[in-house]
């Protein structure tokens, strides 16, 4: 599929059928995420990944609303859950090549081990469309967040930042709702061109 293709169908799926996945198209979608920009290549990340069906009936009491509201989402048969490892980060930016021997967080103009998980959790997401599947990102809310590091034995030093799922979307799939596209801001209304509030294209007159 070209990737123009890939970013226009990208949409996040909810509903799914309970047909099975190909190993070899989970190990795609997984290996993808590899591919993520971080900063100083620090890859402070890591992936559970849920496949097995009793893995994933584990899972899913920690998102009861995203369960509430759409339960065939549990039919997905790849389940993601990336963590940012921050220490990765404050420990790469301390070598010699970088110099931060203090390992301040304070140092950071943003939380990039949150950033750099979350590109990686977007090529999971385009990987999914590039091999005709629905995925969606959702996120698993604090009070849950306990329960599940124990659950699964995830360590303190590595923060989920949501779930991925991935599946064949279900032949009763809704339509986009319309309000989707009439809520869609254009790049008129967000881009602003060389200084905030000035928002016209640069004129291609000769």
């Amino acid at each position: 599929m070209e990737f123009s293709e890939v970013v226009r169908r990208r949409r996040m799926v909810r509903y799914y059928s309970d047909k099975p996945l190909e190993p070899t198209v989970v190990e795609r979608v997984l290996a993808s995420a590899l591919r993520a920009p971080s900063a100083g290549f620090s890859q402070g990340w890591a992936f559970l990944a849920l496949t097995d069906p009793a893995d994933r009936a584990r899972f899913w009491p920690f998102v009861p609303t995203r369960v509430e509201q759409t339960p065939s989402m549990q039919n997905a048969p790849l389940v993601v859950v990336p963590l940012a490892h921050k220490a990765a980060y404050l420990e790469r930016y301390a070598e010699p090549d970088k110099g931060w021997e203090d390992r301040a967080e304070a140092r950071w103009p943003a939380p990039y081990w949150h950033i750099d998980t979350g590109m990686a959790a977007l090529l999971m997401l385009l990987t999914a469309v590039d091999e005709g599947l629905g995925a969606c990102f959702f996120g698993i809310m604090p009070e849950h967040l306990r329960p599940f590091r124990a659950e699964f034995g995830i360590p303190d030093a590595y923060a989920p930042i949501g779930g991925v799922t991935v599946g064949h979307r279900a032949d009763d799939l809704p339509a986009q709702s319309s309000r989707i596209d009439a809520r869609r801001r254009t790049a008129e209304e967000v881009v602003h061109r060389g200084h905030w509030g000035r928002r016209a294209r640069p004129s291609t007159d000769s």
